[in-house]
Parts: C-alpha cells; sequence; structure tokens
C-alpha cells in the first residue's frame, strides 16, 4: 500500500515530465498519457480506500541539529476523502478537456500543465508537515499562473495569471510567518508531533500564530480583502476554471484549516476565521446577483460557499466544512462543466442575455446543469441541502448573528441561480448562437451525467439529522427565492434589477469598487512611497552620506596638500608660526 500511496503522488508528475520532454509533438499521446496519469491516481485511491489503513510513509529530506523535514505521506481520513475528491472530479474534467480543448493549437501543452497541477494538488493533500505542503502550495500557485494565463496572448488573460500569482503571495507570506512561529513555539513543523504536542498540553501556540497560517488560506481560498484574482481567473480555459473552483486550489486552503484545525482551535483566531468565512459569504453572493458573466456567476458562487466552509472552520466544525466541501466539489465542478459545454455551443458566447432558448438544444446540458443547480441552491433530496444545513446547524449553535449571515446568503444564492438558469436555458433564443445550439458531443456531456449522480447523492454519507428551525428556514429560503427570481426573469429581455436598486446594483455590479480601490492604492500609496524611497536613496543616502563624505574628505586633503610643499624653509615657517601660537595660547 505505500507503493500505491506514493504513484498516486507521482502519476501525475510522471505525465508532465514526459509530455513536457516529447516538446508536445502528439497531441493523441499527450491527452492519452495525461488522462491515465490522473485515472491511475483514482483507481489506486480507491483502492487505498477499500483496502488501506492509516499509512504513513516517509523518507528523510533535511536533518539540521534538532529539525528533521521528511518528504512524508499521511494517509488518513482526511487525506483519503480529498484524494477522491481531487483525482475523481480531475479525471472527468480530463476527459471533458478533450472534447472543449481539441481545436486548440496548444493542445498537448495545456495536458501537460493540467497533470502539473494536479501532482500539485496532491502534494498539498499528502504532505505530512508544514514544509513539504508549503513547497506544493507554492507549486499550485506555479501551476494556476500557467493556467490561467493560458492563452497568454490575450492581455486579459495573461493580466488575470499575474494578479492571481501575486495576490497570493501576500496571503503565502503571512502563512510562511506562521509556520516559523509554530516551530519556533513547538520545535517541529510535522503534524502528528505538533498535534501530540498540543494536545498533551506541553505547549501552546498565539492566535497570532493561528491566524497567520489562516492567511494562507485567505489567499488560496480567496477570502476578502484576497478575493479578487478568483473571479478573473476566469480568463483561462473553462475546464481550468472547473478545476480550480471546484475540487483543486480554492479548496487547499479549507483542507489545510481542517488538517492543522487542533493549532486553531480555542485561539482567538477562531472568531476572526468566522467572521472573515461569514462575510466573504455574503459579500460574493451579493456581487453574483448582479454578474451577467455565466462563468463570473458561477465564480462569485464560489467566493460564497467558500466562505460557507470558512465560516464553519472557525465556529469549531471542520467536520461540516469538509462535508460541504466534497458536496460543492461535484455539483461545482458539474456547473462549471455545463457552462462550458453551452459556450462551446454558443461559439464561446458567455454573457447570459446572449442565451435563452437552450432547454429544447441541449437537453443533456439542461437537465444536468438543473440538478447542479439544484444541489447548488440546497434544494432537498440534493446533496448541497444536506452539507448547507450541517453548516447552518453549526452558526446556530454557536453564533446567532452568522446564522443568519449564512441565512439570507442561502436565499442570494437561490435567487442568483434561478436567475442564471432561466435567463440561459428557459425562453426564446436571444442571439443567433442560442437559436443554432446543438448538444455538445458525448465527450463532454459523459462527465455531466457521471457528476450528476454525486450531486444527487453524495449527502447520504453524512450522518446528519437537521435542527427544524433550520430546517424550516431553509425551505423558506429556497421557495421565495425561486419565485422572486423566476417572477423577475421569466420571459425578461434585460435585467429589471438596475432600474430598481440604483446606485446598489451599479455597486453590486462594480464588485464594490475592490479592484479599483487595490488599483489606486498602487497608483497612489506605492507610487509615492516608491517616489520617497527614491528621493532618500538619491539625496540623503547617495547624495549626503555617500558624495558628502566623498566630497567632505577630498575638499580635506586638498586643503592638506597645499600644506605638503617639500620645501624646508616653509615647514620652519609653520613649526615657527606654531611654536609662538603655542607660547600666546600657553602665557594667555
Amino acid at each position: 500500500m505505500n507503493t500505491a500511496a506514493w504513484l498516486i503522488l507521482l502519476l501525475p508528475l510522471f505525465s508532465a515530465v514526459v509530455i513536457g520532454l516529447g516538446a508536445f509533438r502528439s497531441r493523441k499521446a499527450s491527452a492519452v498519457i495525461s488522462i491515465g496519469a490522473v485515472t491511475g491516481s483514482f483507481l489506486l485511491t480507491l483502492l487505498l480506500v477499500a483496502f488501506g489503513g492509516e499509512l504513513h510513509p516517509s523518507v528523510t529530506w533535511l536533518a539540521i541539529g534538532g529539525l528533521q523535514i521528511d518528504i512524508g505521506l499521511q494517509i488518513d481520513q482526511l487525506s483519503k476523502l480529498m484524494l477522491c475528491v481531487v483525482t475523481g472530479v480531475g479525471s472527468l474534467i480530463h476527459i471533458f478537456s478533450l472534447g472543449y480543448m481539441k481545436e486548440d493549437r496548444d493542445f498537448s501543452r495545456y495536458f501537460a500543465f493540467l497533470s502539473l497541477f494536479i501532482f500539485s494538488m496532491l502534494g498539498i493533500v499528502l504532505a505530512d508537515n508544514f514544509v513539504m505542503m508549503f513547497i506544493f502550495w507554492e507549486l499550485v500557485g506555479v501551476s494556476s499562473y500557467l493556467l490561467i494565463g493560458f492563452w497568454f496572448e490575450k492581455p486579459s488573460a495573461a493580466d488575470a495569471a499575474k494578479k492571481a500569482f501575486l495576490t497570493n503571495r501576500v496571503g503565502d507570506f503571512g502563512f510562511l510567518l506562521g509556520i516559523l512561529m509554530v516551530w519556533a513555539a513547538l520545535g517541529s513543523v510535522g503534524f502528528a508531533d505538533l498535534a501530540k504536542s498540543v494536545s498533551g498540553g506541553t505547549a501552546t501556540i498565539t492566535g497570532l500564530a493561528g491566524f497567520l497560517i489562516f492567511c494562507g488560506a485567505m489567499g488560496k481560498s480567496a477570502q476578502a480583502p484576497l478575493h479578487v484574482w478568483l473571479p478573473d481567473a476566469m480568463e483561462g480555459p473553462t475546464p481550468v476554471s472547473a478545476l480550480i473552483h471546484a475540487a483543486t486550489m480554492v479548496a487547499a486552503g479549507v483542507y489545510m484549516l481542517c488538517r492543522v484545525f487542533f493549532l486553531i482551535d480555542g485561539t482567538w483566531a477562531m472568531e476572526a476565521i468566522a467572521w472573515i468565512g461569514g462575510l466573504t459569504s455574503l459579500m460574493a453572493a451579493l456581487m453574483a446577483v448582479q454578474q451577467d458573466d455565466i462563468k463570473r456567476i458561477l465564480a462569485y458562487s464560489t467566493l460564497s460557499q467558500l466562505g460557507y466552509m470558512v465560516m464553519a472552520v472557525g465556529l469549531g466544525s471542520p467536520d461540516a466544512a469538509m462535508f460541504h466541501l466534497t458536496t460543492h466539489a461535484s455539483f461545482k465542478a458539474l456547473l462549471f462543466l455545463g457552462a462550458g459545454s453551452v459556450i462551446v455551443a454558443l461559439h464561446h458566447e458567455q454573457d447570459i442575455w446572449k442565451m435563452g432558448g437552450l432547454r429544447d438544444r441541449m437537453p443533456k446540458t439542461y437537465w444536468t446543469f438543473l440538478i447542479g443547480t439544484m444541489a447548488l441552491c440546497g434544494v432537498p433530496l440534493f446533496s448541497g441541502f444536506f452539507s448547507k444545513e450541517a453548516i447552518l446547524d453549526v452558526a446556530l449553535e454557536n453564533n446567532i448573528l452568522l446564522f443568519f449571515v449564512a441565512v439570507f446568503v442561502a436565499l442570494l444564492t437561490t435567487f442568483y441561480m434561478t436567475r442564471l438558469f432561466v435567463v440561459a436555458f428557459m425562453g426564446e433564443p436571444r442571439s443567433v448562437h442560442a437559436e443554432q445550439a446543438k448538444e455538445s458531443p458525448a465527450v463532454m456531456t459523459v462527465p455531466l451525467l457521471v457528476l450528476a449522480v454525486p450531486s444527487v447523492l453524495a449527502g447520504y454519507f453524512y450522518a446528519h439529522a437537521p435542527n427544524p428551525l433550520v430546517l424550516a428556514a431553509s425551505l423558506v429560503v429556497v421557495v421565495f427565492g425561486m419565485l422572486v427570481a423566476n417572477t423577475l426573469y421569466s420571459g425578461a429581455k434585460a435585467d429589471p434589477l438596475p432600474a430598481k436598486l440604483g446606485l446598489l446594483a451599479k455597486a453590486l455590479r462594480q464588485r464594490f469598487w475592490f479592484d479599483e480601490i487595490y488599483q489606486w492604492l498602487i497608483d497612489q500609496v506605492q507610487e509615492n512611497l516608491a517616489k520617497l524611497a527614491d528621493a532618500i536613496d538619491r539625496w540623503v543616502i547617495a547624495g549626503l552620506l555617500v558624495r558628502g563624505t566623498h566630497g567632505t574628505t577630498e575638499l580635506a586633503a586638498r586643503v592638506l596638500r597645499l600644506a605638503q610643499t617639500g620645501n624646508l624653509q616653509t615647514y620652519a615657517f609653520w613649526f615657527a608660526a606654531g611654536m609662538a601660537a603655542l607660547l600666546v595660547f600657553t602665557l594667555s
């Protein structure tokens, strides 16, 4: 079983290396190798789940004094669950990509980057210590940069990739400081050793260290104020959006918090984490209400659901967070791939107001997208209902204000997803492309049908009896949200909300001007600080200190040189003058 564990990690790396060394010559071979690698990792994961217990294979990588760092794998219930999510959903996204990317000239490069991304994510999942996790954490950042900016010839894609990379570096700096603080306090970076130290009461860490560790999750899982990169990540190919938003990169932050929950449990960081998650969830749901790009609506939905998960961790329930992460991975991947199916059918049109009438033209996409929508809205009997109820229960028990926030977010989620579904799939076609749309090929629809199964059934594997009050609130907001959205948008030719909401609608459409504020900070604060630093360097350091010291020394040398004539009579004169001055000073 140890060999199987290592193969799960290394197969995608092997795929990336082989495709890269082949210089992307064969499109077919690249796809077969990449899909075969991730599918192989998935099958080995199922083998571990069925027959393997808890494993901990490792090799020593670095030993300095009392610090030992291993390249080790931690196979337990948590990592097994995440492995199933990453490799299972990743395999279907790889297969879907065959149809979506078939006309792309860089088809092989795409699959090489996809394999590298899966390898990086699996490294985070399997890591048994902070150092190994951080290495793969940064590798995920590099991989996401390559995939978001895959169509780098488009300025918007190149900018989005840089934005994602730089924003994550801000969070990762805090994450690194947190790791150093934990090592300094507990003397280890291994999760097992840290857990023993904390549970045994031999050492504790401060809330600051816990919050700094959370900063890494703020970047990867796009929590406010580091959320701005995630919607722009839509510039990458749609299967990449599905991979990043469903099962991998954005889930990494939540998974990391659950893995090291013992470090933050009981600290003041819990309260901060809960509120940041709750407010991110609310803010993103509000933004989604006024977006028209089908992928951006789903992107803000991801932000909102990630806020749910982070809030659950902050409220002391990593189990509820992982439950929602698992169900969300299936139905959000389904929704993104469904959006990709629509985008391809409409010749890469992404504006929902140029869609419409797709129900009869794309029946498989329609029904599977409906299932994903129902799951995301938390309609009873769908997977999202069970996991959302678990989080609402935790909120009701621990923080009544966050409970009301979460219920309102559930209402907004139902509203904007019903809006998306009604405008895109119902009514009459709103463009020529919509009129001519046809169902996607089987290579794209089969993954949709497969993902529809866990989108319905995944919630039944978690034993949870919802609170009657929570259940009643959920049913009310689902029914109310659907009715209001259907009333407003059924048959609508344009969005009626801007006229009704005025400035609020503009604020939602402009995403509360976060990007503009950050741009102002860069243009004004950063640029002015740079100019001040340049002035200090130019006039104080280089001018006063360097040139001033040099000039003073040179002037003194020139003055002294005047006295060094080499003439004995001159020296005798100065000697006599000095003696006379000394006598005058002494006798006076």
